[in-house]
């Protein structure tokens, strides 16, 4: 029995991902876990995110030396000490009391980026505060009113994140049936901090905000908007083709998120991991590729990496880690992720991410 903490966290031996979903699941209020696992519709592309790595297979290499492995790799110029990220996620309070400070301290200690949401349920200065010195992009949702936004990204920058992520598949939100059906409001004692002020009115039933906050009329041009607002780089998350990517590189974004938003948008859209391949044969190497969506292991991690991604990142994971507990859960998450990564590289024949690419895979006819 660990000191300070319920018998039931110590029962359970959590030896990957899936145990902390299974955690989760339990122990979360039902309106919590619905609000984080729900996907759009018949949440089709929710699974197909993490069904689509099972049609991958590897072809590994053996004899090559693997004695020293090196999973340190550097995104726009910053180095982290693997290629796994924590992806913007809204609420992390539902998930933990300490919400997103403890996620800004795990990700530090893990020494990674974390991408604080503009639906945070703590603000900028208390995310930047809880680790100094942590490695932090800030992501972005434009409302209407635009001044919101221009304080947000100016504010982002002033206290230290490094990159701002502009999330480009939200125009409006998608339908999520069981937060429909339980009638999904935030607790009355959290608030959307980095948003406080901003809105006329009490109504607040749209995720924390009033109905049709978010403006629907963004277009590629806004981007040139926000260049004129920040010196951070640009990073455009929610792209899944390559007339989209193509488009991306031409507007002077530095980085692009291949992400569906965890399935929640567009019922339908591809696999993170299928709609990855046409994007960075689109981008040519002018900027790097993320992504996001599905990753449950550590040979996931590889296979993104062998098929162009230069890192993933981690969104309903990491809000499992922090209903387990707190900071130390998620960084235990973070954990067995970089060790799953580590082994399945070395398995594979790679001793370094430089050794990582596309002949490493084949895609099976499953």
């Amino acid at each position: 029995m660990v000191e300070g903490f319920p018998e039931h966290l110590c029962a359970m031996a959590m030896v990957c991902l899936l145990d902390f979903e299974a955690y989760a699941e339990k122990y979360l209020p039902k309106i919590a876990w619905d609000f984080f696992a729900a996907g759009a519709d018949e949440c089709s592309t929710r699974d197909e995110n993490i069904l689509a790595y099972k049609r991958i297979r590897f072809r590994p290499r053996m004899l090559r030396d693997v004695s020293m492995l090196d999973t340190r790799t550097k995104i726009l110029g910053t180095e982290i000490s693997f290629p796994v990220g924590i992806a913007p996620t809204g609420f992390h309070q539902l998930a933990w009391p300490d919400g997103e400070k403890s996620t800004a301290r795990a990700a530090k200690a893990m020494g990674t980026c974390y991408i604080a949401s503009t639906y945070s349920t703590c603000s900028l200065e208390e995310i930047a505060a809880a680790a100094p010195g942590g490695f932090r992009w800030f992501q972005l949702y434009i409302h209407r009113n635009r001044a919101v936004s221009r304080q947000l990204v100016q504010q982002a920058e002033a206290l230290g994140f490094q990159g701002l992520v502009l999330t480009a598949d939200l125009p409006y939100t998608g339908k999520r049936r069981n937060d429909v059906r339980n009638g999904f409001r935030l607790p009355p004692h959290m608030k959307l901090k980095n948003l406080e002020g901003a809105f006329e009115g009490d109504d607040r039933s749209e995720y924390g905000l009033p109905p049709n906050s978010l403006d629907p009329s963004v277009t590629w041009d806004d981007i040139y908007w926000l260049r004129s607002l920040t010196h951070l780089p640009i990073v455009i998350k929610g792209i899944l083709t390559k007339e989209d990517a193509e488009l991306a590189v031409r507007h002077g974004v530095q980085g692009i998120i291949v992400s569906n938003h965890g399935g929640r948008q567009l019922d339908g859209a591809p696999a993170t991991i299928d709609a990855l391949v046409e994007v960075v044969e689109a981008v040519r190497d002018r900027v790097e590729v993320y992504l996001d969506g599905g990753i449950r292991k550590g040979s996931d991690v590889l296979k993104a990496l062998a098929l162009g991604a230069k890192c993933v990142f981690i969104g309903r994971p990491a809000l499992w880690g922090l209903a387990y507990k707190g900071e130390e859960g998620l960084q235990d998450v973070l954990r067995i992720l970089r060790d799953e990564f580590r082994l399945s590289m070395a398995l594979a024949g790679c001793a370094s991410i430089s050794e990582i690419g596309q002949d490493l895979v084949q895609f099976s006819k499953l």
